[in-house]
């Protein structure tokens, strides 16, 4: 179960990328572990989706040391290289290969989702977000940040190309630039942002509320009544 964009070779590469392409990405980090431990305990347990990588675990980790993950990734070559990245906290994280269907049931103390829901096709993201509602206790902050941008034309090519542009060299080559959005185009599900808010009320959220805007990347805070 792999993601045709996390093969091998660019699950090994990943943990580079990120840092390049999400403008503020440390703070974005800090800012997720925040907004969970303003209704979490010391030793809260959390849902991670799209744990591949294992880059928010590390820093969440690193910053809440009372904290137990279950992360979840359905590509093995990036659960591979989590596995890697958390070795400082391995007794404090179980990961498991799936999708958030097969997560654990809970009752959790907060849950995220970065740089994931981009992934997901439309017709699953409802789905998902009900997935993760059902598995918070009540109280509990769900954090969730990804590629969030107008939809109509001309914004939504405007927008794909500031995001290429974005983490490209200066001297980029134009047509591996125009490559890039194209990807991005075809196996990319990207909405606008007040489609991304409404889809979370309508799995039962409440208090939704913009809390990261980086260039193409947008973050919502949003809670389990």
């Amino acid at each position: 179960m792999t993601h045709p964009l996390f093969d091998r070779d660019s699950a090994r590469s990943y943990t580079e990328r990120p840092p390049r392409q999400v403008p503020g990405f440390d703070s974005l980090h800090r800012m997720v572990g925040m907004l969970l431990a303003e209704h979490a305990p010391e030793n809260a347990h959390m849902l991670v989706l799209g744990a591949g990588g294992g880059l928010e675990m590390k820093a969440l980790a690193d910053a809440y040391p009372g904290w137990c993950f279950d992360g979840i990734d359905p590509s093995a070559e990036m659960l591979k290289v989590a596995r890697q990245t958390v070795v400082p906290h391995a007794d404090r994280v179980q990961l498991l290969q799936g999708y958030i269907a097969s997560a654990p049931d809970g009752p959790y103390d907060g849950a995220t989702a970065l740089l994931t829901f981009h992934f997901i096709p439309r017709e699953q993201r409802l789905a998902t977000l009900e997935h993760i509602f059902r598995r918070l206790r009540s109280g509990a902050a769900f954090t969730l940040a990804h590629i969030s941008f107008a939809q109509t034309e001309p914004e939504r090519s405007q927008w794909i190309a500031r995001h290429v542009g974005y983490s490209a060299a200066q001297d980029a080559d134009p047509a591996q630039l125009r490559q890039a959005c194209d990807t991005i185009r075809a196996r990319l599900t990207i909405l606008a942002p007040e489609e991304e808010e409404n889809m979370l009320r309508q799995a039962g959220f409440t208090g939704v509320a913009l809390f990261y805007a980086g260039l193409s990347f947008r973050g919502w805070v949003a809670y389990k009544p």
